[in-house]
């Protein structure tokens, strides 16, 4: 299917082995939509695929939404983990990594950086 800035593999592998395979494509696919328009809103600045600053930025963006959307997935169903904890552990881990990327592109300097070096 279609993916705005990430890819289901990336997305499946930050689930992990034991989500429910009910959280499927079409789920993937509109929590992607969701979370990327939470990134545009919350950093101000409408990333196009086909704009320099975008190509530059691609990993980042792709490492927050598939996080954020690999946290939906994990919480969609959390008994095929060995443990609660285990589940909880992974989504903390997710939302660090989360939040680590959106300050990085929330911060004005990264982005004007990105765009002064854009190719």
């Amino acid at each position: 299917m279609v993916y705005l800035v990430t890819t289901e593999a990336e997305i499946q592998q930050k689930m992990g082995a034991n989500h429910n395979v009910a959280f499927n494509t079409t789920m993937m696919e509109a929590a992607e939509i969701r979370h990327f328009s939470t990134v545009i809103v919350l950093c101000r600045e409408n990333w196009k695929d086909d704009t320099p600053t975008a190509v530059e930025i691609k990993g980042i963006l792709s490492d927050v939404v598939s996080s954020l959307v690999a946290i939906e997935g994990i919480a969609y169903d959390m008994s095929g983990f060995t443990s609660r904890i285990e589940a909880e552990d992974m989504i903390n881990v997710l939302r660090d990594g989360a939040l680590r990327g959106l300050a990085i592109l929330r911060d004005k300097k990264n982005q004007d950086f990105v765009k002064e070096h854009a190719t």
